[in-house]
């Protein structure tokens, strides 16, 4: 490593920034390299006199130079030092390292560059910049390849001005020319602002990193109170379940009981008139066998002196015939069991439904704002089957129960019978919709009605009450309906309509689908059931739901 301090400035030559090569010194005192004041003292030849190019001192005539023994002695001894520690490989440039302008021979890693010189140093020869009076006020930055583009490509000069006007650096030069009138100011200046700004960004990025930070650490805080609470409620909901299950099976163990215990009564009963009845015959063919011996008797006297002796047939204990109940044994029993599953399956539909909505109103976040395209809707696309027990018995369903069409009997009664009244069909879905839902219907025909309902009651005419929510649609136009008041909606007629639901938020809209969405109405409320979807079809239409290709976030029960 080459010395430090203030001998750097006497053995370096502040024209080429290297020890010196043939010092020599000139009449104001500071020394060069005999090759570099030449070279400089050459370019000035059409002036009459030379100056030194530190101190700018000028000497008439041009002083004759003379190598300076000492110096050079110096710097051969420093050559040899530095031989000696020469400097291991990871100090020399790579092909990926800036390497040290200065630096002769194999290429030294730069380790600072001047933004006044345009220069990068290594170890050894940034030390000029630390120390030299010349150079110390210059700017070093770390080291970099890209110094070029600090140069002014028109003029060749170093940029050190910013035009506001343009939002670029510029040289001294361009302020004259293209840039002359344009707001302009140094560019450290500029930086300096730029500084401000960006240091102000920064406090806001720290500001909200602690913000989300914070964030972070109470969604954790919700995530374990939400799995402590979900535990629980899943393991009380086990226990009760448990509780439910071993009650129907102590019903069922008391039903068999009850049946083997009355099972056993009535075969005793049977049996022990049976038995009666087996004794009572037994006796009978006795007696039968004793008159058929007397009545072979051949000595009359005999047959008359034993006749008398013979027991008077005494009266049945039983009738001649077994009354018998008209009963079918145990055969009703499964009936009756049958009708408590159905009570049951009832009571657990209703409570399930209420199940249901509150475990989709454990809501953590808010919801999701509403989605502004289709591919935002289809992330809630919801599957919708129609429930056959909900559907008027003249639709036909099929495709799995997405599809319902009018019956072409039911059509051809109404033809045949001239009738001008115009029957509606109606249908609900076997899904329980809460939480954001999307869904399609296709339809076809003259009209339709697409809704949503609360409630699960047969041959409802969505819209004509305040438990469901109708768009009905025809062929020219669009009427909303609800609690049967009717307004008329603009938009788009299409074959293809599109429900958003949030059940949380209480949004509903109706969308026109084609090769865009258009929105048709959008309702605003409150639901406190559970909704499900409908669709209402006249005479020679049909509707499908359509299967859309995403994945459903909605909440859905079906039985």
């Amino acid at each position: 490593m080459a010395q430090s301090g203030p001998l750097m400035d006497k053995i370096t030559c502040s024209i080429c920034l290297d020890l010196l090569k043939d010092p020599v010194t000139i009449p104001c005192g500071h020394s060069y390299c005999m090759n570099c004041i030449k070279d400089c003292w050459d370019g000035e030849d059409q002036r009459r006199n030379h100056s030194c190019p530190q101190c700018r001192k000028e000497f008439i005539p041009r002083p004759d130079l003379e190598k300076n023994i000492m110096l050079a002695d110096l710097v051969e001894d420093l050559k040899k030092t530095r031989l000696q520690t020469a400097p291991t490989d990871h100090c020399y440039a790579g092909p990926e390292d800036v390497a040290c302008d200065v630096s002769t021979g194999r290429k030294m890693k730069a380790v600072k560059s001047c933004l006044d010189c345009l220069a990068s140093s290594c170890d050894n020869h940034v030390q000029l910049h630390h120390e030299s009076h010349t150079f110390k006020k210059r700017n070093l930055v770390e080291a970099s390849t890209k110094l070029q583009e600090n140069i002014c490509s028109r003029h060749d000069e170093v940029m050190k001005i910013f035009c506001r006007t343009d939002q670029q650096c510029i040289c001294y030069l361009c302020t004259m020319e293209e840039h002359k009138g344009h707001e302009t100011v140094p560019a450290a200046a500029e930086r300096a602002e730029k500084q401000k700004k960006l240091q102000e960004s920064q406090q806001q990025i720290h500001q909200r990193i602690q913000d989300q930070e914070k964030d972070v650490k109470l969604l954790q805080q919700e995530v374990e109170a939400i799995n402590v609470s979900a535990d629980k409620a899943v393991e009380d909901s086990e226990k009760i379940f448990t509780e439910l299950i071993r009650l129907l099976q102590k019903r069922s163990s008391d039903v068999k009981q009850q049946i083997r215990s009355q099972q056993e009564t009535e075969v005793s009963r049977v049996k022990d008139v049976q038995e009666k009845l087996e004794q009572e015959i037994t006796e009978l063919k006795r007696k039968d066998a004793e008159l058929e011996q007397l009545s072979h008797t051949e000595d009359h006297n005999q047959f008359l002196l034993n006749y008398p002796s013979l027991p008077a047939l005494s009266e049945s204990t039983h009738s001649s015939s077994i009354n018998i109940r008209p009963l079918r044994y145990f055969e009703d029993v499964t009936p009756a069991v049958s009708e408590l599953t159905d009570k049951l399956q009832d009571i657990l539909r209703d409570s399930w439904t209420n199940i249901s909505l509150k475990i989709a109103n454990v809501q953590v976040l808010l919801t999701e704002p509403e989605p502004k395209t289709r591919d935002g809707f289809l992330i809630y696309s919801q599957e919708i089957t129609l429930d056959p027990k909900s559907a008027h018995r003249d639709l036909l369903l099929s495709e799995g129960n997405r599809k319902a069409t009018v019956s072409y009997e039911q059509e051809q009664f109404y033809i045949y019978n001239q009738s001008n009244t115009n029957p509606c069909f109606t249908a609900l879905s076997r899904e329980i919709l809460t939480g954001q839902c999307y869904w399609e219907v296709e339809w076809r025909g003259k009209a339709i009605r697409v809704a949503v309902s609360s409630t699960q009651a047969d041959q409802v005419m969505f819209g004509s009450n305040s438990n469901s929510w109708a768009l009905r649609c025809d062929e020219k136009s669009y009427i909303f309906i609800y609690n049967d008041v009717r307004s008329p909606v603009s938009g788009p007629v299409s074959s293809r309509l599109g429900v958003y639901l949030d059940h949380r938020a209480g949004i509903l809209c109706f969308y026109s689908v084609s090769e865009t969405m258009t929105l048709l109405h959008r309702v605003q409320t409150r639901f406190t059931q559970p909704l499900y979807a409908g669709i209402c079809l006249y005479l020679g239409g049909s509707a499908e739901f359509i299967k859309l290709k995403s994945r459903s976030i909605c909440l859905k029960y079906s039985f």
